[in-house]
Order: structure tokens, then sequence, then C-alpha cells
């Protein structure tokens, strides 16, 4: 009877460790997608800084025109 207890104990600890294998590599999956994202979502706020310093300079480069030709008014 003792056997039969100490085997049904290992099939379930062989059953655990699978899953807790299979938990580990969804997990390894998940970081790995994840650091992806991060990634992804850092170049992307670079980008739109990278515009955002480029419509300065064409907002300054149209002020710097405006006032050449005398077309701002001064109210």
């Amino acid at each position: 009877m003792t056997d039969n207890v100490e085997n049904l104990i290992l099939e379930h600890l062989r059953a655990l460790r699978a899953d807790v294998s299979s938990i580990k590599a969804d997990v390894r999956d998940l970081k790995l997608r994840m650091s992806s994202m991060e990634n992804y979502m850092a170049s992307f706020h670079l980008e739109i800084a990278r515009h955002g310093s480029k419509f300065d300079e064409v907002d300054a480069r149209i002020d710097r025109i405006e006032r050449r030709l005398e077309l701002r008014d001064n109210a």
C-alpha cells in the first residue's frame, strides 16, 4: 500500500514539475516580449521628441521669414 502512495506522490510531483517548467518557459517568453515592447515604446517616444524638435525649428524659421518680410502684425 505504501508503494502505491509513494508512486502516486511521485507522479503528482512529476506533473507539478512539468507544470512549473512550462510556467517558467511562459514567463521567460513574456519577459522577452515585454522587453521588446519597452524598447519599441522608448524608440517611439524618442521619435516623437525628434518631431517636436523639428516642429520647433520650422516654427522658428517661419517667424524669421515673417519678420524679414514684415508680414507679422505688431499687435
